[in-house]
């Protein structure tokens, strides 16, 4: 995948590269989306908690990730409404 950006949305596991990188995990296997292979990776969550399978999640403490925490749809309408400002 080529992006400058990926935006995730209150995802947990369905983008933790543990299902993919560490045989040991309890989500290996499971399939995933890249979006650690983004440029910068911003995750909209509400807080730290793990998701549905009770991992942590190593795109979380990646140097391309940041962690935007609050309500999703206010985040997003703010990130538009700076771009649209450029």
């Amino acid at each position: 995948m080529k992006a400058d950006v990926g935006i995730v949305i209150g995802a947990n596991d369905v983008v933790n590269p543990s299902a993919r990188d560490d045989a040991g995990s309890p989500i290996a296997g499971m399939p995933i989306l890249d979006v650690e292979t983004a440029r910068t990776v911003m995750v909209l969550k509400r807080s730290m908690n793990p998701g549905f399978a009770g991992v942590d999640n190593e795109l979380y403490g990646r140097d391309n990730t940041m962690m935007i925490f609050g309500d999703a749809k206010e985040t997003v309408t703010r990130i538009v409404s700076g771009l649209k400002n450029l």
